[in-house]
């Protein structure tokens, strides 16, 4: 076993930290019942490139009693819990290639190293490792047979991928589950951006005028935590459909442009590049805090900030000081990378067990229909989204209806009117 972390003597806590998040993930725990049991991973080398979490450990766990061999690197630089690393290497015996800090260099270089073990399912969030592997020879990775996306950003980049006819083996949109995005993106975004402000700033939520640039399901997951925090939120957006949505949703809507010079708080979650640009800080009132919550940090124009300001220094952790010509500060959190893991913990182990049972469940799909499937990006399967929810709702001890065989004769007829 290879590994590249920060501490082993991390382990022990790390091990407690993951044991708390296990409590809270219900829905993989009886996955792993079942995973340990049938063993329906066996023999496969599973690369994942994902954020090094408690949650995350939770899951690499839950692969491993299945049969799988995993080797793990961290899908940003800044996410990785050291402790957690610590434990999957030392008490999984997991390859972990992650270190909270690493710089670029290393970070590519943890990438290559997961991906020179030949694996047959790839785990991404963001796509890096895909996009890696497909810059090199087709060759190389030909024994890859499918593999799973974690995010918004990452499914972007494979869909654009397969449009041009170049995406190598199918892939499952995890993040298009429905027991994902309504919940992780919304609740889990909403609640660990909000943490991550607070933790990198102690600055009072209530009050201010906090800027939200998206309003896709991470977008209303701030928006509303926001809000209910006293905030007055103003909305960005460029889709007219989501634009109308936050305005019905009893939010302002405006260009960032006007926005810029009225906010005090920003938060990027759009998935794009260079949303808050050079012109917008030059606009920015004094003090005022920018951060970004989507996946890579191209959505705040670092570069431009640096030219406009005359000094710069670390403040609090996670938090840089930007002095511009003119005297003004700006706060730039987590050096622009998504601050629910920055500065935060990411999110919550309760809303992630949804998210990683759809990592689990699809590799096993993969594993299981891999030479039915084109090379395209897929949705995860109706029945696995449906089971999944039932197994949450069975777990949080809530019972709902089932349709009588009137009801089901109704919905599936055409006969019956007025």
């Amino acid at each position: 076993m290879n590994y590249d972390i920060k501490d082993s003597k991390l382990a022990k806590k790390g091990a407690l930290r993951i044991e708390w998040a296990a409590n809270n993930m219900p829905v993989l725990g009886l996955i792993g019942k079942r995973f340990k049991k049938e063993q329906p991973l066996k023999g496969l080398k599973v690369a994942a490139c994902l954020h090094v979490t408690t949650e995350t450990g939770v899951l690499m766990e839950v692969l491993k009693v299945g049969g799988a061999e995993i080797f793990l690197c961290a899908s940003n630089p800044l996410s990785t819990q050291d402790d957690v690393a610590a434990s999957l290497a030392h008490d999984l015996k997991i390859s972990v290639f992650a270190i909270k800090g690493e710089d670029t260099k290393t970070y590519y270089n943890h990438l290559k190293a997961v991906l020179e073990v030949k694996p047959d399912i790839t785990m991404d969030d963001g796509a890096d490792l895909v996009s890696s592997i497909h810059q090199k020879p087709a060759l190389e990775h030909k024994n890859i047979i499918g593999g799973t996306e974690e995010t918004t950003t990452g499914v972007i980049r494979l869909r654009a991928l397969a449009k041009e006819g170049k995406l190598r083996y199918p892939i499952i949109a995890v993040n298009d589950a429905l027991t994902k995005h309504l919940f992780d993106n919304r609740y889990g975004t909403g609640q660990s951006t909000i943490d991550g402000i607070v933790r990198a700033t102690n600055k009072l939520i209530a009050g201010s005028n906090f800027v939200v640039c998206g309003y896709g399901w991470c977008g209303k997951g701030v928006s509303m935590r926001a809000k209910g925090m006293g905030a007055k939120v103003i909305v960005v957006e460029v889709d007219p459909l989501r634009a109308l949505e936050a305005t019905m949703d009893g939010f302002r809507v405006m260009p960032i442009k006007d926005a810029a010079s009225i906010g005090d708080i920003f938060v990027t979650v759009t998935g794009d590049i260079n949303v808050i640009r050079g012109e917008h800080f030059m606009l920015m009132k004094d003090g005022a805090i920018v951060s970004n919550s989507g996946h890579f940090n191209v959505e705040i124009e670092i570069e431009a900030l640096e030219k406009l300001a005359k000094a710069k220094k670390q403040i609090r952790d996670f938090t840089d000081e930007y002095i511009l010509k003119d005297g003004r500060k700006i706060y730039l959190l987590g050096e622009g990378r998504l601050i629910n893991l920055a500065a935060a913990e990411g999110h919550p182990a309760q809303v992630m067990d949804m998210s990683f049972a759809n990592q689990a469940l699809s590799a096993e799909y993969m594993q299981k229909n891999h030479l039915k499937l084109s090379k395209q990006v897929y949705k995860v399967p109706d029945a696995i989204d449906e089971n999944i929810a039932d197994l949450k709702l069975k777990s949080m001890g809530i019972k709902i209806d089932t349709l009588t065989k009137e009801q089901k004769e109704y919905l599936s007829s055409w006969e019956i009117g007025t």
